[in-house]
């Protein structure tokens, strides 16, 4: 009986192992378009596991979210989402998913850079942490917020930067800092061992391409907002 115990755990531990395996085989290409979309669809699937729910239909994301079932459907084919005929998208399995995918279940460290109105707002964004970002330390120059802590994060001076990531070891910057200081800012990080930016400010950073960057200007979409806006008031 012992043996065949022995046995029959190998033979689940070479399953457990041959499907890591093949999970980590797969390759994930999915456009950017859809990349956007896939945490809208988290987002609404989780209001529903709330509501006691435990299928989705790809009819129902679409309304929410307001685009064609169809484009839903192709959406989660990206991430290997599959679902069953008359009954939906089993909604458990969609979050497991999805949150793996996307990173959310991973601790990532971040650094701000700027410690202004905006990068102390982002300091006390607590709900970052339930996404996979830790931000771990502020940077900036300004001495009346250099050697203070916000929301229990510490904020150093600029120039400890080097020193600080040796312990930090934090491979996101957050850059919130003066338009006219972003490039020398980013260069500096990079240098510093930053491998991903997330970028605050309008000014489109210059960086190597195994720099990983994204851009979220608030004036930019403002000044989209306030476009159509004003076309639709004419």
């Amino acid at each position: 009986m012992i043996v065949r115990k022995k046995n029959i755990l190998l033979h689940l531990n070479e399953q457990n192992e041959k499907m890591k395996s093949e999970e980590s085989t797969i390759t994930w290409n999915v456009p950017e378009p859809t990349l956007r979309r896939l945490p809208w669809y988290l987002a609404f699937v989780k209001l529903l596991k709330n509501r006691g729910e435990t299928y989705v239909s790809s009819t129902q994301i679409a309304k929410e979210i307001s685009v064609d079932a169809s484009r839903v459907a192709k959406d989660l084919s990206f991430v290997h989402i599959s679902g069953k005929t008359r009954v939906g998208y089993e909604i458990d399995t969609m979050i497991d998913v999805l949150e793996r995918f996307l990173g959310f279940t991973q601790t990532h460290k971040a650094v701000i850079f700027g410690v202004g109105s905006l990068g102390a707002a982002l300091l006390h964004d607590s709900g970052l942490a339930q996404f996979g970002l830790e931000v771990v330390a502020g940077f900036d120059v300004n001495p009346n917020t250099v050697g203070s802590s916000i929301n229990g994060i510490p904020v150093y001076h600029f120039d400890d930067f080097a020193e600080m990531q040796k312990t930090i070891n934090a491979q996101i910057g957050i850059i919130t800092v003066p338009v006219d200081k972003a490039q020398e800012v980013t260069d500096f990080i990079i240098h510093g061992g930053i491998k991903a930016i997330w970028n605050f400010t309008p000014f489109r950073l210059r960086v190597p391409d195994n720099i990983v960057i994204q851009n979220t200007s608030i004036y930019a979409h403002l000044a989209v907002m306030f476009n159509r806006l004003n076309f639709n008031n004419k």
